[in-house]
């Protein structure tokens, strides 16, 4: 029988100096702020310089991390507040119209996803891949008619990201009823009737406000 070990006091101190290393990181991205020396970051995370290369050989690759971890935290929430919806149209509609609400009520890590655009289209991790997954979903149901789920992708994906930037640049912005208007407008592009895409894209959300300050 293999006894479980838990991590050790080193791995912990590791740990911890990985995420706020990578959590100084985020908040330079979230402010613009990508042209600093290493000695900046160090002193953001409040950790060694040493400790640095201990878990990156550069700045570039930190920001790499600090992106790609925003892009999971991000995706994993979609995934628990979409859980349990069978319908691949209200998964895909729901998790889009959070997503544009998330810009609003976490602008920071908004920031972060906004700044490296192409990560967002990684396959392997983030929300493109969960993004995916729906519309071919839509597909194999016959929910959707779209022909190529990667270009009805590339649609969704470029919404998600133009509607995030608009609603920064557009503070009085109902960011509400742009992301609901997108989405109805995104389900009628993949096939989705006009008056079921309307009702689908205005029906209740789980609380976002709520998810996000005691994430799971």
């Amino acid at each position: 029988m293999t006894e479980m070990t838990s991590p050790s006091r080193v791995e912990r101190r590791k740990a911890r100096t990985r995420a706020a290393l990578v959590g100084a990181a985020q908040s330079l991205l979230a402010s613009g702020r990508t042209h600093v020396a290493v000695l900046e970051i160090t002193q953001a995370a409040d950790v060694g310089m040493g400790s640095f290369y201990n878990h990156f050989e550069s700045k570039d690759q930190l920001f790499e991390a600090a992106v790609a971890e925003a892009l999971d935290a991000h995706g994993t929430l979609m995934d628990q507040l979409t859980a349990g919806v069978d319908d691949p149209a209200r998964a895909f509609a729901q998790s889009f119209r959070l997503t544009g609400r998330l810009h609003r009520v976490q602008p920071e890590l908004s920031r972060v996803i906004l700044h490296a655009p192409l990560a967002f289209y990684s396959p392997t991790s983030g929300l493109a891949p969960r993004a995916l997954r729906d519309i071919q979903n839509g597909i194999d149901s016959g929910r959707f008619t779209v022909r190529d789920a990667q270009l009805a992708l590339v649609a969704a994906a470029g919404s998600t990201l133009f509607l995030g930037q608009l609603l920064h640049e557009q503070p009085d912005r109902d960011d509400r009823e742009a992301s609901d208007q997108l989405a109805e407008d995104l389900l009628r592009m993949f096939g989705v009737p006009a008056d079921e895409a309307h009702t689908i894209s205005r029906e209740p959300l789980p609380d976002l406000m709520v998810a996000t300050s005691h994430p799971s």
